[in-house]
């Protein structure tokens, strides 16, 4: 098993077979569905930590070398680093850091209650540091019919949903809310199994963006998303 990885600005080119699926699956989930979904939104995420608890996701080890501010942007050695990560999960990338650096002091939060209480809750810095799935990556692909809520969203079976982020939506988000673009790329993972000859194509949305000086007073977030397979 091998893992290969690269970044870009461009999203993935499907195959000629990957287009036909995403072409002919354009029926979206009812209006009354959807409404349910967006209502039962927590209930679902809580359900699903009940059900998986801390062993679903994997530890994300890689946070300081995909975002190197995390180590660079101290003023002097054994300052203080203080962040936010929305969407916290139970800890998966937290933990990792907090075991790699001292340091560090956080505030975490999530949209499922039963996840918060998995995690130590500890406060917010200067930079927006996002991570997410990319458009076509592997997981995309692998929904089927019926579970489309609208352009790159969509439905799993236990209810939980999942966003699939463009370069040039991040840049609206971000850019429109007042913030100064750094970094905005593609990351795409192949995981290779030569013996099995299978190669999944993993696709994330990777983003540094950070506010203009004259809102310096501005706390530091940090997103991290997750779900069933970690990059």
């Amino acid at each position: 098993m091998a893992c290969l990885q690269r970044k870009g600005l461009q999203a993935r080119i499907l195959t000629s077979e990957e287009k036909e699926k995403l072409q002919s699956d354009q029926a979206l989930v009812s209006d009354f569905k959807q409404q349910k979904l967006e209502n039962e939104a927590q209930k679902n995420w809580d359900l699903f930590y009940k059900r998986n608890s801390t062993n679903f996701f994997k530890d994300r080890h890689w946070t300081t070398r995909e975002f190197e501010e995390l180590k660079s942007c101290r003023e002097f050695e054994g300052q203080k680093l203080t962040l936010l990560e929305a969407g916290c999960g139970v800890g998966n990338c937290l933990f990792p850091l907090l075991e790699e650096d001292l340091n560090i002091f956080a505030y975490a939060c999530d949209f499922s209650p039963r996840a918060v209480e998995y995690v130590k809750v500890l406060k917010p810095g200067k930079n927006v540091l996002f991570r997410d799935y990319g458009l076509y990556d592997h997981t995309m692909l692998r929904f089927k019919a019926s579970s489309k809520l609208g352009e790159n969203f969509y439905v799993r079976q236990d209810g939980t949903r999942s966003y699939f982020f463009t370069e040039e939506f991040l840049t609206r988000l971000f850019v429109g809310s007042g913030y100064e673009e750094v970094v905005n790329e593609y990351v795409f993972r192949e995981t290779v199994n030569k013996k099995e000859g299978l190669c999944v194509p993993r696709v994330f949305l990777q983003g540094k963006f950070r506010r203009p000086p004259r809102d310096l007073s501005t706390a530091a977030l940090y997103h991290q998303a997750g779900d069933c397979i970690s990059p």
